[in-house]
């Protein structure tokens, strides 16, 4: 089972080489990836939502869920897994970016992405979550795509990234109930 696993995600990363390859496509993969790289458009997106007191509560929800996500994934998971790029394991890959030096599984642009669009879903309006969702999915198509992740790799992040901020906003919704049942003192 794992052997053809294997073997159907370096057909497909060899299907995008040979069929999806295009200049003006990998001109926008490169820029997705770049805005998923160091959680950079999600940090920014939610220092921008700090500045409101209306959003202020999911975007500290968010930059926790991203804290976590980074933490079990790129610190503990990737280390713990040691898996081969895409490009150190199929030799016909036209590598495209820069190659990264830490491992492949999971995807940790996907994971935090994923992470933060949730909490965004989840505590915005609706039109902000699927706008952050659709960024989410361009970022992890762009791994797939420009070959630093194997489709597993970019599916777990995904898993991870939505239970990561789902367990954080239930906690903080939690929380914030308790408080509310709490009497405050004179």
């Amino acid at each position: 089972m794992r052997h053809r696993i294997q073997h159907w995600e370096q057909q497909t990363l060899l299907w995008f080489q040979e069929r999806l390859r295009r200049a003006w496509l990998t001109a926008a993969m490169k820029t997705a990836t770049f805005l998923g790289n160091g959680g950079i458009l999600w940090l920014t997106a939610c220092a921008c939502l700090l500045f409101r007191q209306q959003t202020r509560r999911a975007s500290l929800t968010a930059l926790l869920s991203l804290v976590f996500s980074a933490l079990v994934c790129n610190a503990f998971l990737k280390n713990l897994v040691e898996r081969a790029r895409p490009f150190d394991k199929i030799p016909s890959l036209q590598f495209l970016i820069r190659k990264p030096h830490d491992f492949s599984f999971p995807s940790g642009h996907t994971s935090s992405s994923f992470a933060v669009a949730t909490v965004f879903l989840a505590m915005l309006p609706l039109w902000v979550g699927v706008a952050a969702l659709t960024i989410a999915v361009l970022i992890a198509f762009s791994r797939l795509y420009l070959f630093v992740h194997f489709p597993t790799d970019v599916l777990a992040g995904i898993v991870m990234g939505t239970a990561i901020a789902w367990t954080v906003v239930w906690t903080v919704k939690r929380r914030m109930e308790n408080r509310a049942r709490v009497p405050q003192e004179p």
